[in-house]
């Protein structure tokens, strides 16, 4: 049974048992014609708000589905069904396929389609004794670029903060990230409810990403931007690579489910890495999305976002809130309202090339590095450098669970125009031109303080924590 499931599934047995005949029968006409071909898939569903649970496991059951879960707060439901009518059996309700999608492309292509991060062999259990012990914090250019060595020493982060993970899953025992981690708000999200599945087990990424974000400070290693802060894990990314609509969603609703303060998703919603053409399936994924951020904002978490590595011109989704250009591509979840989209940048703060951009999607930028110089940080068994917006995005969540340590009463909505309005300004380059063949790689448009490129600016971890005159501090 799903951790977040328990009193839904209570609600749905008082209805069985006052209508138990109806059920039984509406079931067992579904059954009879339903035409089953080859493996269950997973579908998300999203269903007109007010619907009630009951009300969404009679239409998937009438659908030729099973319901594995129902988020009532947003009307979306997680579902699995062998029949591939099942899309087209659900309506009015919208329900779409990662699995399916995947598997018409392979099909067409004869190749996999694009992941929000690479796949790898099986990871090896991690030996804490023999994770070296040399401090490497001089190597750590990305934490110096934001002031976060500096901001250590007048706020390490209050453990009342929970920075939610969500990624391809945290090493549970690595001697940096054992003090922050916090296994009993962490789970699984990869079938779209959530399980105790959350640890990683074939990719490096989320203990990477948790390492900017909270990594010890021990004088051994690495430090995180707030180390003082507790980390949960949540495993939105599959063993492939992949991160499906339902796993980022069923993400997003444990976050706020589990009060937890910022969440950081350096991945793109499959199976799409962008979302360059508007249709009925890319709107119910934007759809069910943008519900969840809506939610879990609205509960008070603050969703920080990686703006892909893609080197694409984005676009603002159609519900955030900016009136959006036709001829650019949707990043999801960088690109919906709310979410804190965050662009990358070298180690001579110029945006890395293969750093997504656009007037009105970036919010801010971070170090992610460039070849040659990629920010180090925690992985199984030590610690390795990594480059890309992935890296870019947990220093602005170190910097907003500081923001939050400092301001424990602000609401998601208050520390994002925080963080805005104390980013370091840059300006639109004059020449980027970084192949140099005589051509610019990519155009910035706006101004010195609001700009495609630098959104408005820098995070700067410092201003996050420096006493401002006058303005009392929580309790170090």
């Amino acid at each position: 049974m799903s951790l977040l499931g328990r009193s839904l599934r209570a609600a749905v047995c008082a209805f069985v048992v006052l209508c138990g005949s109806v059920v039984a029968a509406t079931t067992a006409e579904a059954e009879s014609s339903c035409h089953p071909v080859g493996r269950a898939l997973r579908y998300v569903v999203a269903f007109d708000r007010g619907t009630s649970e009951a009300e969404a496991k009679a239409a998937v059951t009438a659908a030729c589905g099973s319901q594995t879960i129902y988020y009532p707060q947003i009307a979306v439901a997680v579902a699995t069904s062998a029949d591939r009518d099942f899309a087209e059996l659900v309506r009015p309700a919208a329900a779409f396929s990662a699995q399916a999608e995947r598997l018409a492309v392979q099909r067409a292509n004869g190749r996999p389609s694009a992941r929000s991060t690479p796949a790898r062999a099986e990871l090896e259990p991690t030996d804490p004794a023999k994770v070296p012990k040399a401090d490497r914090t001089g190597e750590q250019w990305d934490m110096r670029a934001i002031g976060a060595d500096k901001a250590r020493a007048i706020e390490r982060g209050s453990k009342d903060v929970v920075v939610g993970v969500l990624d391809s899953g945290v090493d549970p025992v690595h001697p940096e990230l054992t003090t922050a981690l916090d296994p009993a708000k962490s789970a699984g999200c990869l079938t779209g409810a959530p399980d105790r599945n959350w640890a990683a087990t074939t990719s490096a990424h989320g203990t990477h990403v948790a390492g900017i974000i909270a990594a010890a400070d021990d004088g051994k290693g690495v430090t995180g931007v707030a180390p003082g802060v507790r980390i949960a894990s949540v495993k939105v990314i599959d063993d492939r690579g992949y991160a499906d609509p339902e796993a980022a969603v069923c993400g997003l609703m444990w976050a706020a489910s589990q009060n937890m303060t910022v969440t950081n998703s350096s991945y793109f919603v499959d199976p799409w890495s962008l979302s360059c053409a508007h249709d009925d399936e890319r709107g119910v994924v934007n759809e069910v999305m943008a519900r969840a951020v809506e939610y879990a904002t609205s509960a008070g978490t603050l969703n920080i976002a990686a703006a892909t590595n893609e080197a694409a011109g984005l676009v603002p989704s159609p519900r955030s809130g900016v009136r959006a250009r036709t001829d650019g591509c949707q990043a999801l979840p960088a690109g919906l309202r709310d979410v804190v989209a965050v662009s990358s940048v070298s180690a001579e703060r110029i945006k890395a090339g293969y750093s997504s951009y656009g007037l009105g999607v970036i919010d801010v930028t971070a170090p992610g590095g460039e070849a040659g110089q990629c920010v180090l940080s925690t992985v199984p068994g030590g610690y390795a450098p990594l480059c890309g917006t992935s890296m870019a995005a947990p220093h602005v969540a170190g910097v907003t669970a500081l923001l939050a340590s400092e301001h424990p009463g602000y609401s998601a909505r208050q520390l994002k125009r925080t963080l805005d309005a104390q980013a370091t300004p840059i300006a639109c380059p004059a020449d980027y031109d970084l192949t140099g063949d005589g051509s610019q790689d990519a155009y910035c448009t706006g101004y010195a303080g609001f700009n495609g490129f630098y959104g408005h600016g820098m995070v700067d971890a410092l201003a996050a924590v420096a006493p401002k005159p006058g303005v009392p501090s929580s309790a170090r």
